[in-house]
């Protein structure tokens, strides 16, 4: 869709002030970065004001040290009426040896208002263009139906079992 920016990517240095004592950076930096990168998109995209309303299937691969280029990578896979989610990959170079590695992976659904606190405003419509873009869709639906489903075994007061 002309005008529409459907994808954006942050780079920088991961700094001293990103790491724990094991110098590799806090596992919430991480989710700092894929939030920042994501608003930006989805802003781009809605031209609306955003808000973040789920991340789901996070999965923190690799660790990502000082002096890594990271690199936040985020693309619309799909929209609802008011609702865009977005698929975000980190990934960590180190500039010694050229080595790119996936540090971590979600993805991650805003919400468009029609002001900062407003009520749910409509997003232009994505279509996938690619085989790619409709594996990248399915996903996303998958992932609204099982929070769907999740939603409603808390409403109904039966959350699940809890892991030993």
């Amino acid at each position: 869709m002309p005008g529409k920016q459907r994808e954006v990517t942050t780079r920088f240095l991961a700094e001293p002030t990103d790491v724990n004592f094991g110098g590799k950076v806090h596992g919430g930096m991480v989710m700092k970065w894929i939030d920042q990168a994501a608003y930006a998109c989805a802003v781009g995209w809605s031209g609306a004001y955003c808000v973040t309303v789920a991340v789901g299937g996070i999965q923190f691969v690799e660790p990502i040290l000082i002096g890594d280029l990271v690199s936040v990578e985020c693309k619309l896979i799909h929209t609802g009426t008011s609702s865009m989610h977005f698929t975000v990959d980190v990934r960590a170079r180190n500039l010694e040896t050229q080595e790119v590695r996936l540090a971590t992976s979600c993805v991650i659904m805003f919400v468009a208002l029609d002001s900062p606190d407003g009520k749910p405003t409509k997003v232009p419509e994505w279509r996938p263009q690619t085989e790619e873009d409709q594996r990248l869709a399915d996903y996303a639906t998958r992932l609204v139906e099982i929070s769907k489903a999740m939603e409603e075994q808390m409403a109904s007061g039966q959350p699940g079992t809890s892991g030993d």
